[in-house]
């Protein structure tokens, strides 16, 4: 697998019902994948430097983001909280090898009254910049962890951050699991996207299949 020098080599991971839906309701958690595809996604957290997730993913879900059902080590964990809102009761600040990294805003960054409590429970914060609508900068973060040494990143959700990485052109692999159900709810992406898939390989795991491809041919390079 060939790394950039710029960015990490980015990895989207999600799982779907067959309808394309990753919840219910937005906000809320909704357990898809089987035991064996589930076991799966911890064999690719472990394959990864880090992982992130978005601040929505840790209210409602509260995720370790470690690897308990497969060998390997723990990944970073990296948080999108633009608004500094992530619990100090937030599993994550109990982690069992790495502190949470939190991408935020510069002016989150300067509010100390948000900024302490977090860093006594050793979260480390990313000021970055971010467009008029407060949402933080994607390629300023992979070059600041690129800068950090993080040189494979899983991105696992939700909604809003996977459209996000797509959109903006910053994934180069993705794997989708998709799950057999119906829920009818909350799509797995904000808006139709079209991307074009290199080498697709299904995968059978259990009662799921996982599709996964690559994006671009950074890889390759």
């Amino acid at each position: 697998m060939a790394v950039s020098d710029r960015r990490p080599l980015v990895t989207v991971a999600y799982a779907q019902s067959l309808d394309g839906c990753i919840a219910a309701r937005p906000g809320t958690r909704t357990p898809l994948s089987g035991p064996e595809s589930l076991a799966y996604t911890h064999r690719l957290r472990a394959a990864h430097d880090a992982v992130l997730v978005g601040i929505g993913t840790v209210l409602a879900d509260d995720p370790r983001l470690t690897v308990r059902l497969a060998s390997g080590n723990h990944p970073q964990p990296i948080v999108l909280d633009s608004r500094l809102r992530l619990p100090l009761s937030a599993a994550l600040l109990r982690h069992p090898t790495h502190r949470p990294w939190l991408a935020t805003t510069h002016a989150a960054a300067g509010d100390a009254a948000l900024v302490e409590p977090l860093q006594a429970l050793g979260a480390e914060l990313f000021p970055l910049a971010s467009d008029a609508a407060g949402r933080i900068d994607l390629s300023a973060l992979l070059a600041a962890l690129g800068g950090r040494g993080i040189r494979t990143l899983m991105v696992e959700g939700g909604a809003g951050v996977l459209t996000a990485f797509l959109a903006g052109g910053h994934a180069d692999r993705i794997s989708v699991t998709v799950a057999p159900r119906w829920l009818g709810g909350l799509p797995a992406l904000t808006r139709p996207l079209a991307l074009q898939l290199h080498d697709p390989v299904w995968r059978d795991l259990g009662d799921d299949r996982v599709l996964e491809a690559r994006l671009s041919d950074r890889e390759a390079a």
